[in-house]
């Protein structure tokens, strides 16, 4: 090659670099998570983390791809990192006890759950998870008493009553390892001589061996306080995007109807978001004991769904329309039904629903 032809060569390549590779967003990647693109997302989420180390949801949506891909130990490096980064961050927590109690280290769990409640007291979901990984533990301690005395009844009613509970299932999680990819809020990546400053938000995780476990939200969510608003909206979905999120809210109300005909309430409450937005201006709490009492009576019903549209959607939002049947002892009914599904916790809930189109 002459002298002038590899100038040019070397010219058009400093051109090249000087071209900035576009920033991969956390939102990117969350869209990728959601189409289960998980190899995807760890390829993306290193080519970002290479410009910005200290990102905290590029790193946390890494660590939930991981955990989507069986890379468990890898994973596990990388809340723990996030922990010591950003301490104040519930949800790194939250999926090393996911990851621990996978692994039947429940003691580790336990403690990483008390560190995320210490973090966050009003992270509900890490108070569930540790009310899991405490009936594990005292499943663990009559195994061994009964180990030592065979004849003792107390602890065999009392085994046999955790075990009673941690075999019912859990509505609330999706199969096998849900994880609820809603990273909180982005915030500026501190300097190295800087203490690291952040929130966050909930997420999910069983230790019981009959429910599969849940994972928390990337580092990435807003704190519990900020997720009692709907994450904010983005671009609307098209093609390919917009069917599989269609689907999924589909599904979400499919299961919402189903988990009513069956009268479990558990599963049925499950379905609505934290957000959610009792009629007639109950509060939760009053809406859900009514719920519940009203699911606890004697006697079959029937929920069928017809004609169900997803007439609206992007990828924090969707509409449905749908005609509701109910049948029970005492009522027959059918009626025109509006729900407003957002994503929330790594999957499509109810926040609001009103009778009528």
């Amino acid at each position: 090659m002459s002298k002038r032809a590899l100038a040019a060569a070397l010219f058009l390549q400093s051109l090249l670099l000087c071209i900035p590779a576009r920033a991969e967003s956390a939102q990117d990647l969350q869209l990728l998570l959601k189409q289960g693109q998980f190899s995807r997302v760890v390829e993306r989420a290193d080519a970002a983390l290479s410009a910005k180390p200290r990102d905290a949801q590029l790193r946390f949506l890494k660590g939930v791809a991981l955990v989507e891909l069986n890379r468990n130990a890898e994973a596990i490096t990388i809340f723990q990192k996030l922990a010591e980064d950003y301490p104040d961050l519930p949800e790194p927590y939250n999926n090393l006890a996911v990851l621990y109690a996978q692994q039947k280290q429940y003691e580790k769990a336990r403690v990483a759950l008390e560190t995320a409640i210490r973090t966050h007291p009003s992270y509900a979901t890490a108070h569930e998870n540790l009310g899991d990984i405490y009936a594990r533990l005292a499943s663990q301690a009559y195994d061994k008493a009964l180990s030592l005395d065979s004849s003792n009844a107390a602890a065999q009613n009392k085994l046999s009553m955790i075990r009673e509970i941690m075999s019912l299932p859990r509505a609330s999680q999706p199969a096998p390892a849900a994880i609820a990819t809603v990273p909180p809020p982005a915030r500026p990546t501190p300097p190295p001589s800087a203490a690291p400053v952040a929130k966050a938000a909930p997420a999910s995780i069983p230790a019981t061996p009959a429910p599969a476990p849940v994972v928390a939200a990337p580092a990435t969510a807003p704190t519990a306080r900020e997720n009692t608003k709907t994450e904010p909206k983005h671009a609307s979905e098209t093609g390919d995007d917009a069917a599989r999120s269609a689907a999924a809210v589909t599904k979400t109300v499919q299961n919402w109807a189903a988990a009513w005909s069956r009268k479990d309430v558990k599963g049925y409450l499950a379905c609505y978001s934290r957000d959610f937005t009792p009629p007639k201006g109950q509060n939760r709490k009053a809406w859900e004991d009514e719920r519940n009492q009203r699911l606890s009576k004697p006697g079959e019903i029937e929920v069928r769904i017809e004609d169900l549209k997803v007439v609206g959607i992007d990828s924090s939002r969707a509409t449905v329309k749908l005609r509701q049947n109910y049948r029970s002892a005492n009522l027959s009914s059918s009626s025109g039904k509006t729900l407003i599904l957002v994503w929330q916790d790594g999957r499509w809930l109810i926040q609001q629903e009103r009778v009528g189109n």
